[in-house]
């Protein structure tokens, strides 16, 4: 292992060492991410089949639509953790650790009374909950979806506390460390899936517990770890909370969570829909194109990963060329990612076979549509990261609010009409706004020609 670290590594990023520092940093967490979230990748793929044998299509439908629900509840941070990234990043720029401590400690707290509060909220509403209605399954599984949905709930929770971690060590310009954790939770999954299949028979609850309780580990076991090593000047401490600093994280932060709120609407509610227009079997053929092309919006995601923070640096110290640099480079690698996309939309069909075998059918609309959602949204994705690291996002709060209330009815309306592919295809009508506009909103910030909303 230290032969890895202090040999095998710097030889293999040596390459990299050229140009700005800042873009030196991209580019090696770039490099570090790709083969950490090419593992991830590798293992999120084993995972579905896997879990496909532990449980059947409906259940595992049933399991999809239930861990989106309760996903919704991550952005119950009001956007403080966006607001804790760019200020953490703005802190550090300037040389001021202590600030940035104090900016660290202030949202541990302030998340810890929000999850705590929303807590108490669901223990006190979840026996009235209709969990078999609100999944569309049948009423004898009542009972085991609400002991499942409190045994989620609880792990999630612990975890919407514990992943701050990652947004600091992003906010840090390291987002490669951050995939890290990501990674050790697949691994730890994967594994108990496995001994699962072995030891019992399939089971929602074993199953929810060992999905939910992975990544609670792997950030409960980093946190320590990380805090008291090289991140220990910005470790979390009650002498460090200050709420007064609670305005600078909410002023920036309540924009984010606005538009968390929209994407939460826009691009999470496809399982729900699906699962109550056509039953929640139908959300597995769904999934399984949906997770064969996030493999473009994973590896696109890895290149934009250094990119939010790096920006907010960079304009801080008015770095504009290199911004500019950085964006056309963004546009050639979203030309090469759209073409990857195009090409696994050929193979599509033969991948899906081998892959979950012929009991499931994933009709040729849902792949065409889900192919061209993966190139809108990595699209937008390199404007919105400008946008997002330099904090002008008024736009899209305009717009995301406008998709956010046009997209749910839009998907039934279109599922109705069209089938499955239909509630994808509102997605991307509505992605298709935000990829005209935002690319005018970067042009007019980087030219110094914004005006007005353009400039908020």
């Amino acid at each position: 292992m230290s032969y890895f670290k202090s040999t095998f590594i710097p030889t293999l990023l040596s390459p990299l060492k050229k140009g700005h520092e800042r873009s030196n940093r991209a580019k090696e967490n770039i490099v570090l991410a790709i083969f950490i979230k090419g593992l991830s990748i590798a293992i999120s793929l084993v995972l579905v089949p896997l879990t496909l044998h532990y449980v059947n299509p409906t259940e595992y439908g049933i399991w999809l639509t239930l861990s989106s629900i309760i996903g919704w509840f991550s952005f119950f941070d009001i956007g403080f953790g966006s607001g804790l990234r760019n200020k953490f990043a703005e802190a550090t720029a300037k040389g001021e650790y202590d600030l940035a401590r104090t900016y660290v400690s202030t949202t541990y707290a302030i998340l810890a009374i929000i999850i705590a509060i929303i807590l108490v909220i669901f223990f006190s509403i979840n026996p009235f909950l209709n969990w078999s209605r609100i999944l569309n399954t049948p009423a004898s599984m009542a009972r085991e979806l609400s002991l499942l949905a409190m045994l989620v709930f609880v792990f999630f929770c612990i975890q919407f506390v514990l992943q701050l971690l990652n947004t600091i060590v992003t906010a840090n310009q390291e987002p490669a460390k951050a995939s890290i954790f990501n990674l050790l939770a697949s691994v730890v999954s994967l594994a108990v899936i496995f001994i699962l299949t072995k030891t019992t028979e399939g089971n929602l609850i074993y199953l929810g517990a060992a999905l939910s309780f992975a990544p609670v580990l792997v950030l409960g076991v980093s946190s320590i770890w990380f805090y008291n090593k090289k991140y220990k000047i910005y470790a979390p401490s009650f002498k460090f909370v200050n709420f007064s600093y609670a305005r600078d994280l909410m002023t920036l932060g309540i924009k984010f969570f606005v538009l968390q709120i929209a994407a939460l609407i826009i691009y999470q509610t496809s399982n729900i829909i699906i699962a109550q227009l056509f039953g929640p079997a139908q959300v597995t053929p769904f999934n399984i194109a949906y997770k064969y092309f996030s493999i473009i919006t994973m590896g696109f995601g890895i290149i934009m990963l250094p990119f939010w923070s790096a920006f907010t640096e960079a304009w801080y110290k008015k770095d504009i060329e290199w911004i500019k640099n950085v964006m056309k480079n963004l546009i050639i690698v979203w030309t090469l990612t759209s073409i990857a996309a195009l090409i696994m939309l050929v193979f599509s069909n033969f991948i899906y076979r081998l892959w979950v075998g012929k009991e499931i059918v994933v009709p040729l609309s849902i792949s065409i549509v889900m192919a061209s959602y993966v190139i809108l949204n990595s699209w937008c994705v390199i404007f919105s990261n400008f946008l997002n690291g330099v904090g002008k996002i008024k736009l899209q709060i305009y717009f995301g609010t406008l998709g956010a209330l046009i997209n749910v009815p839009l998907s039934i309306f279109l599922g109705k009409h069209i089938g499955i592919a239909g509630v994808i295809l509102s997605t991307c009508l509505l992605a298709v706004m935000s990829a005209i506009w935002s690319p005018i909103q970067y042009w007019k910030l980087i030219n110094s020609r914004a005006k007005g909303i353009w400039n908020k």
